[in-house]
């Protein structure tokens, strides 16, 4: 699959406008799974969960803390997950996944992006179907027997299995992501994770042959990237 070094290059170099979209992406999840449960991650697994999540994405704590302490406030906010999938430049396709509280809005903001990158937006399933969903897990482990044997006596799906420069990454189903957790914090306590998420990728990876098409799906990036009910980005194209 060879992906290990990509996932944790893309990792690093988030700039500090990334940052802030990746604490506004994860104070809505905090908030929701707060919301719908108890506000302590001692008592409601789901909060606990993207509590895990927000730390092995560097989100700082102050932002963890205010998310929970605003559900506790008892605020109307309600958000909805939502799906838009679609085709930008070249063979590019793209799956975007927004939580909203206007789904009108975010249909038309993402409509919008597409229309200015002369890309189409797409019916439901239309993309979808050619990718797989994974959970990844990654940390500073070589140890590649010992993690796999770890696993699998956990009796999770692991899907692949990658090590370089001494970091390990582990695909898993996703159902799987938070067993898969468990079995490694008992075999390393205390370890500390550069990433833990599900994430989907395409089956087929492409490469956007002229520049026009590589301006274009930069385009498309760029103005999803500023559209604050989008969380997740997924697409086929060799960055």
């Amino acid at each position: 699959m060879g992906r290990a070094h990509e996932v944790r290059k893309a990792a690093m170099a988030k700039t500090a406008a990334a940052k802030t979209k990746v604490y506004s992406r994860f104070g809505k999840e905090i908030y929701m799974a707060a919301k719908a449960g108890v506000p302590d991650p001692d008592m409601n697994q789901s909060l606990k969960r993207v509590i895990e999540k927000a730390k092995a994405a560097q989100v700082p704590a102050d932002v963890i803390k205010r998310n929970i302490e605003k559900a506790k406030g008892g605020t109307g906010e309600s958000y909805i997950e939502a799906r838009y999938e679609g085709f930008g430049p070249g063979a590019s396709t793209i799956v975007i996944d927004v939580l909203t509280d206007n789904l009108n809005r975010s249909l038309g903001d993402i409509r919008t992006c597409f229309n200015k990158s002369r890309s189409n937006l797409g019916v439901k399933g239309s993309v979808s179907h050619s990718y797989d969903a994974f959970g990844i897990l990654s940390f500073a482990s070589e140890d590649e027997e010992g993690v796999l044997d770890a696993l699998i006596m956990a009796e999770v799906d692991v899907k692949e299995l990658e090590v370089e420069d001494g970091a390990m990454t582990v695909y898993v189903e996703p159902t799987d992501l938070y067993k898969a957790k468990d079995a490694i914090d008992e075999l390393y306590p205390g370890i500390e994770y550069d990433m833990l998420e599900t994430t989907m990728m395409a089956q087929d990876v492409i490469t956007l042959e002229s520049d026009e098409e590589k301006m274009l799906f930069d385009r498309l990036l760029t103005l999803l990237d500023d559209v604050d009910d989008v969380q997740h980005v997924y697409h086929n194209v060799q960055l």
